[in-house]
């Protein structure tokens, strides 16, 4: 056995090479919603693998938090949007406390954003638009059981996931009265990028005027 230890493997690892993007904090825009639409085009542009997923990051009304990955589906004058069921862990704290945070890390070009503030349920419609958008599967398999409670047995997985499926080749356009889509209304939205050895971070905060944004330290 090695007797290297776990933090000097960890701290053995490197960071790849890559050209990182310039950040010209001077340059950036008022509104944060509008450099975010900046940072997402070059992201694609620069071919950065599953830029959409984000961390969103819930409590309960105690203060007890859990974070989970899942996927950025729009972004809006409104705010940041994101769909669960209501009744998942997720939708139960957003009920109880609805406040969270995401996180977007864009490891190709040394890029994150952190978002934080309110959210709230979006409209009916949307939520419907959203779940129809899903693949067949992925609609049967949130219809058949309830999220993150304990798996059955193989062969009941399989037929409540058939008789999810055959509900909705009879009904195209079922959907989950708990399916919901939330939005996310930022307060703070903070721009970080990795230069070299160095950070860039920038934050922007809303006021009663408008969005402020300041640079921060490392």
């Amino acid at each position: 056995m090695s007797d290297i230890s776990f933090r000097d493997l960890l701290r053995s690892i490197r960071p790849p090479k890559a050209e990182l993007p310039d950040f010209d904090t001077v340059a950036a825009p008022d509104d944060p919603i509008a450099l975010f639409l900046e940072w997402t085009a070059s992201a694609v542009d620069a071919g950065v693998s599953q830029l959409n997923a984000m961390t969103l990051s819930t409590a309960t009304r105690g203060g007890v938090p859990s974070a989970r990955t899942l996927l950025l589906k729009d972004v809006t004058e409104h705010g940041f949007w994101f769909a669960s069921l209501a009744s998942a862990p997720k939708g139960k704290e957003l009920a109880q406390n609805p406040r969270a945070a995401l996180t977007l890390y864009w490891r190709e070009q040394g890029r994150q954003v952190r978002v934080s503030g309110p959210v709230e349920p979006g409209p009916r419609a949307v939520s419907e638009q959203d779940f129809l958008a899903r693949h067949p599967l992925a609609r049967a398999q949130a219809i058949a059981g309830e999220q993150s409670t304990t798996l059955p047995g193989a062969e009941e997985v399989t037929g409540l996931v058939a008789s999810a499926s055959e509900l909705i080749a009879v009904d195209p356009l079922f959907v989950p009265a708990d399916w919901t889509a939330y939005v996310l209304e930022p307060i703070s939205v903070e721009f970080w990028q990795a230069s070299g050895h160095d950070q860039i971070r920038l934050r922007y905060t809303r006021t009663p005027s408008g969005w402020t944004h300041e640079r921060l330290w490392p």
